[in-house]
């Protein structure tokens, strides 16, 4: 490494954010750029460790250290070339992941890890600033085509990457916008959709194609998608939300998290939104601790939530590493997001036993109770117990569900194209391939629900096998569109 004391030398520093006063008034982003010595700094912090354990914590297997040297050496173009080729998307990586790298940094043994995630938003930002993003038209192409159907991470890295080796994509997309999670599911002060766009843009121009308000098994037939191409590629994610069938969930003022975050993507984008949802003024609860519920907390705070509360079935995570997490395992640690640092109020080991209805319909109130988990020794695992006496009642105007999904839509698509699914109702594959040798899978679809740099790394691995079975196969000749399409404009 350049500088090979550097991780003694400086303290790690995260990028400096906006005041919440500020950022609560808008939906940019709420971080600002650094200086460059100050990622000069942090960049010379990755040590000469031996064994980069961030290559084995990164789905992508993002060459870690070599582009963290590059930038200490201030060769960012190096730096660029070195992320690139194994990261399609750096800057949605690198505002949006949890980064498992940083887990598993070898500085975090007894340190605080390598600030890696913002080290590659800076280089592709720098990447673009320098004109260094450019379309990446192929010289020759194989003949063959290919139909994905979502335009989330998983399709759009595999798209890039089959459209490379040459093959005519067409990206399929069921909403209006190109994009899936990154574009409906993100709220704007995470990752601005002109982040997006600039990006459909380099891979428009590089000869990908999409066609839009296309719902494969409604308006487009699965088997126009078979006929006329070589082969398809799933890539429709997790989108099938977990309910909570509970006495009361059909009061009015109850969502699913992700249709409350939709909604309000939409309305920042300038959409008109027929009886939206209004959180101004109310008392909002939001159940569920992951990141949505984070999500619904800072969208509810700038929409002028009189309050708001999330409650988390689990326990409190601890402050530090336990002993039965040990690095260079993903550290199931306390963290506190930006949306939390904005105002919320957070409870743990809470069961949500009824929702109360008032005389309109409306949610009044949640019965809750307390619980307390205890390991079955018969069964192998944890499990919970309501605490006697513990029962009591929240009063709340609104409630957003944000408790994961359960697995991709069935229904008419698979059906028709002869996909399987599996125990746990994604679609069942052996190597990304399906029941249906034409056909492929990849992302939260194949795999369940997931961090967005795992549909990448998914999207990526789909299109090496996709690739490998269509050299065994031959072309099918139909015309390809080479511009974006609407169907609802057909």
């Amino acid at each position: 490494m350049g500088d090979i004391k550097g991780f003694k030398k400086y303290e790690r520093i995260l990028p400096p954010k906006r005041e919440v006063e500020d950022r609560l008034n808008d939906w940019k982003e709420i971080y600002l750029d650094s200086d460059a010595p100050e990622i000069d700094q942090q960049s010379a912090r990755c040590m000469d460790c031996g064994i980069p354990f961030c290559h084995s914590a990164c789905p992508l297997g993002n060459v870690i250290p070599k582009f963290n040297d590059a930038v200490y050496q201030n060769d960012w173009k190096l730096a660029y070339e070195v992320l690139a080729s194994t990261n399609n998307f750096p800057e949605f990586t690198g505002r949006i992941c949890p980064a498992p790298c940083e887990g598993s940094c070898v500085l975090g043994i007894n340190n605080d890890p390598v600030t890696i995630e913002y080290i590659e938003k800076m280089i592709i930002e720098k990447a673009y600033e320098e004109g260094w993003v450019t379309p990446d038209y192929p010289k020759k192409r194989s003949g063959k085509n290919i139909a994905i159907v979502g335009s989330g991470p998983a399709g759009l890295a595999a798209a890039d990457q089959l459209n490379k080796l040459g093959h005519e994509v067409t990206v399929y997309e069921r909403k209006d916008r190109v994009g899936g999670l990154l574009r409906y599911g993100i709220p704007d002060f995470k990752l601005e959709k002109w982040v997006i766009d600039r990006r459909l843009e380099i891979m428009e121009a590089s000869g990908v194609n999409f066609v839009t308000n296309a719902y494969v098994g409604v308006n487009v037939e699965a088997d126009d998608l078979l006929k006329d191409n070589d082969a398809v590629l799933l890539a429709g994610g997790s989108t099938i939300a977990r309910d909570l069938n509970i006495p009361g969930r059909e009061a009015k003022g109850i969502h699913l998290a992700m249709n409350y975050l939709e909604e309000n993507n939409r309305k920042v984008s300038g959409d008109e939104i027929d009886d939206p949802i209004s959180v101004k003024g109310k008392n909002v609860l939001v159940i569920g601790g992951g990141d949505t519920g984070s999500d619904c907390i800072g969208t509810s705070n700038r929409l002028g939530a009189a309050s708001v509360q999330q409650i988390e079935i689990m326990p409190m995570p601890p402050q530090f590493r336990t002993e039965d997490n040990p690095w260079p395992q993903w550290p199931f640690i306390l963290r506190t997001s930006s949306s939390h640092e904005e105002g919320s109020e957070r409870s743990w080991n809470v069961l949500t036993k009824e929702f109360l209805v008032n005389e309109d319909g409306w949610l009044e109130g949640i019965k809750l109770v307390t619980v307390e988990w205890q390991y079955n020794e018969v069964k192998g695992r944890s499990e919970f117990v309501e605490l006697k006496g513990t029962e009591r009642v929240l009063e709340c105007d609104l409630a957003f569900l944000a408790i994961g999904f359960v697995h991709p839509e069935h229904g008419k698509m698979l059906e028709d194209l002869g996909v399987k699914v599996n125990d746990r109702g994604n679609v069942s594959d052996l190597n990304y391939q399906t029941s249906n040798p034409k056909v492929f899978a990849a992302g939260d679809m194949r795999r369940g629900q997931s961090l967005v740099v795992w549909a990448i790394s998914e999207g990526r691995e789909a299109a090496v096998a996709l690739d490998e079975y269509l050299d065994q196969s031959k072309p099918i000749k139909v015309k390809i569109q080479t511009k974006k399409r609407n169907l609802l404009e057909v």
